[in-house]
């Protein structure tokens, strides 16, 4: 067969957008001994190529801008070409300067892609994607995609007219991976990756999976990265001082945030990063909190999924700002020792075409069969965790934003259903597990090996599970059989406590055990004691609505609810609006009710809580020893006629507090209250106080412990217990 008969096949392909392989066709050719040159350039008329340091034209061999040169001199590699557009009666002909893609060989280690299908590499956003770097001392970008299933994959953009017949990718073929350098590329230009699936010829053109950033909603396009990061981190020290901190015995106080609508500018406009940085740190620090949740922040099209529906799995969304923006709020906010969580989503992803979605044709980062592969609840995909290459994708995504965002945790969405493969489906629409159960083996395994890589790589993060099942060993370590998490969101403290607080107090002694149930399993786990986005939406009402009696009763009810939450066992978490008594719903499309604080009840719910947070993380008892059961005891929960609880919190040295809770809307004066330890104790906190909106009874002086049994205690105080109150009672072992 004739040299000529050998290349049309490859010349149909490349013409028909099908070529696998397009370095056996373009760029650098041996042929009849002779060097040739091949360049497909649709949209050029003339084409000369650097040899020698002259231009030499190329032939046109096929009218659709396929360029050769042949000849017994090789050009230097890379070779420069000349180009000239082609014009119409609108357009005048540009001439410039470029080097030919096909010049550059493939930079991705086999070490690196062995790894990637091993679902070991880590950083796996290092490999593919697209990166700015030099081939042969060219700047360019490097591309790379996994698509095992596809004939062709091109990379497309404003700087190939969105064709993809002019840039298509080589693959590694023991990997599915596929590459490619194109030089010059500027960075922050737009491109795609177009892919042909080798069975059904389907085209598909998606974004990718690895970008740092894309274009505004509801473009969709990824940008090529930055030369570099202008961003020089400061926070050292804070980095450092997390490394060694205690966590188990230090306070954690969360205040969960959903950057789009905690606050807005006038004009509706959301706050940027650098906003966020400027105007919600302050408060932070006020107000006493020791992190800051953010509610995914990864990039999503809609934003009316709460960025639960994420398609940028390595990328801050571009509403509120750029990478280097997230990153200097990160820093302004270790600055003022303030951790940041990021609220992260490895369950299930959407359907959008445009995304992770049949990627390459197949079910590729979804199971196939729906019975596993499809969350009905939420119209989504779910992610084949037992698949390695998607184990580095997840891996590496959770590395990412811990590396290069500084971040100090990750909670974990929705980990309940990633547990179970029956998770929220009926009989007939789920498959067991190679042993007949309905546990998610791979999924468990999942969750270990990133727990494993977080705690070993990036020392003092923290992971935390929202899992809402009796799974035994969510936040206990992995060689001891548990899921390794750090911490677990108490789901049932928050159900039994809500559904506690919505009863009339009259009906409120039927149901104590709604309070005191907590305790039989309270350190079986690490728990955080939360009342999150989720319990202000779909109807449920905000705190303020759920509390029963009327409006001074509500307000009242909350400022209790709020104390039993802040001297409970366990480390706390809040959404935003709870700490002043937002009376709707959160609205993803609006800012809070900010000019609620204008009146007293508001503004002594918001107080309230600003003392009780103060409370917390300084004082000892309340925090030291939360997943402890020697951190807490009861003095009575059997008081259920006047629906009044009391414990003890108390740290590793042996100081304490006394906690106190009436939740009737009666005043108890002259109620006999056991202690520990003789002595004298004064009222540091009153929920019901003026300051806060309250009728002002308590306990304004100190109180001596008298010698008398109660409560199965040798002393007792005498105090007066305000109506839907609570109150804390420091010892002292001498007088005031």
């Amino acid at each position: 067969m004739s040299e000529k008969n050998k290349k049309k096949p490859l010349q149909e392909a490349l013409l028909n957008a099908r070529l696998h392989d397009p370095f056996c066709y373009l760029g650098l050719q041996q042929e009849q001994k002779h060097t040739c040159i091949r360049v497909f350039r649709p949209h050029i008329k003339h084409i000369a190529i650097k040899i020698q340091n002259d231009f030499v034209p190329m032939h046109c061999v096929h009218e659709d801008g396929i360029f050769e040169w042949m000849g017994n001199v090789k050009p230097e590699i890379p070779y420069r070409l000349r180009l000239e557009t082609k014009s119409d009666v609108a357009t005048e002909p540009i001439i410039f300067e470029s080097y030919d893609a096909y010049a550059f060989p493939l930079q991705i280690s086999d070490h690196d892609l062995y790894l990637f299908n091993e679902g070991r590499l880590w950083q796996t956003y290092r490999t593919l994607g697209s990166h700015r770097c030099k081939n042969n001392g060219v700047m360019g970008v490097r591309f790379a995609v996994w698509a095992p299933n596809a004939e062709r994959v091109s990379v497309i953009g404003d700087f190939n007219q969105w064709d993809g017949r002019i840039n298509p990718m080589k693959i590694h073929h023991a990997s599915g991976v596929w590459e490619l350098f194109i030089p010059e590329l500027q960075p922050g230009t737009l491109y795609k990756f177009e892919i042909r699936h080798r069975n059904s010829g389907e085209i598909m053109v998606k974004t990718d999976p690895y970008a740092n950033c894309y274009e505004l909603r509801p473009n969709t396009a990824a940008l090529t990265p930055a030369e570099q990061s202008s961003h020089q981190w400061q926070d050292a020290a804070w980095l450092q001082d997390r490394a060694q901190r205690d966590w188990l015995h230090a306070p954690m106080n969360i205040l969960e945030i959903h950057a789009g609508s905690w606050k807005r500018h006038p004009d509706g406009r959301f706050y940027s990063y650098r906003d966020l940085a400027e105007h919600l740190i302050p408060y932070v620090q006020e107000m006493r909190y020791t992190h800051i949740e953010l509610m995914p922040i990864s990039e999503h099209p809609l934003d009316e999924s709460w960025g639960y529906q994420t398609t940028g799995y390595f990328a801050v969304t571009s509403r509120y700002g750029s990478p280097d923006d997230f990153k200097f709020f990160v820093d302004a906010c270790h600055q003022a020792n303030i951790g940041v969580i990021l609220d992260w989503v490895p369950a299930h992803f959407p359907q959008d075409t445009f995304a992770l979605a049949r990627f390459d044709g197949t079910a590729l980062y979804e199971h196939e069969d729906p019975r596993l592969g499809y969350h009905h609840d939420w119209g989504t995909y779910i992610f084949n965790f037992g698949r390695n290459e998607v184990k580095s994708f997840l891996l590496s995504s959770a590395h990412y934003w811990l590396a290069e965002y500084h971040l100090d945790g990750l909670r974990v969405d929705a980990v309940a259903s990633m547990l179970y493969l029956d998770y929220s489906r009926k009989a007939g629409e789920w498959l067991p597990n190679q042993y007949g159960g309905r546990e998610n083996l791979d999924a468990i395994n999942f969750l270990r090996d990133l727990n494993i890589m977080v705690h070993g790589e990036f020392a003092g993060a923290l992971t935390l599970a929202e899992e809402s099942t009796a799974w035994p060993g969510v936040s206990r370590p992995t060689y001891l059989g548990g899921l390794g998490f750090s911490m677990k969101w108490n789901m049932g403290w928050m159900h039994d406590t809500l559904l506690y607080m919505c009863q009339d107090p009259i009906y409120r002694r039927y149901h104590q055990n709604q309070l005191t149930f907590s305790q039989l399993y309270a350190y079986s786990e690490n728990f955080i004691l939360p009342f999150s986005h989720d319990e202000v939406v779909h109807g449920k009402g905000s705190l303020y609505n759920k509390m029963a009696g009327d409006n001074w009763q509500k307000f009242a009810n909350l400022r209790l609810l709020l104390t039993y939450q802040m001297t409970c066992p366990g480390k706390k978490l809040n959404f935003m609006g709870n700490e002043f008594g937002q009376t709707r719903e959160w609205r993803i499309n609006h800012e809070l009710d900010w000019f609620l604080l204008e009146q007293p009840f508001h503004a002594g719910v918001q107080t309230v809580l600003r003392d009780l947070n103060r409370h917390y993380c300084d004082i000892p008892a309340l925090h030291q020893l939360d997943f402890s059961s020697e951190g807490f005891y009861w003095i009575d929960c059997q008081d259920a006629d006047h629906s009044i609880i009391s414990y003890v919190r108390q740290d590793r040295n042996g100081g304490f507090v006394v906690v106190v809770l009436n939740f009737t809307p009666v005043p108890r004066n002259g109620y006999r209250l056991g202690v520990p330890k003789p002595g004298n104790y004064r009222e540091i906190f009153n929920s019901d106080s003026m300051y806060y909106g309250g009728s002002n009874m308590g306990n304004t002086v100190a109180l001596t412990s008298h010698a008398q049994n109660c409560m199965g205690f040798d002393n007792s105080l005498v105090i007066t217990l305000p109506p839907l109150a609570g109150i804390i009672l420091e010892w002292h072992p001498h007088s005031y």
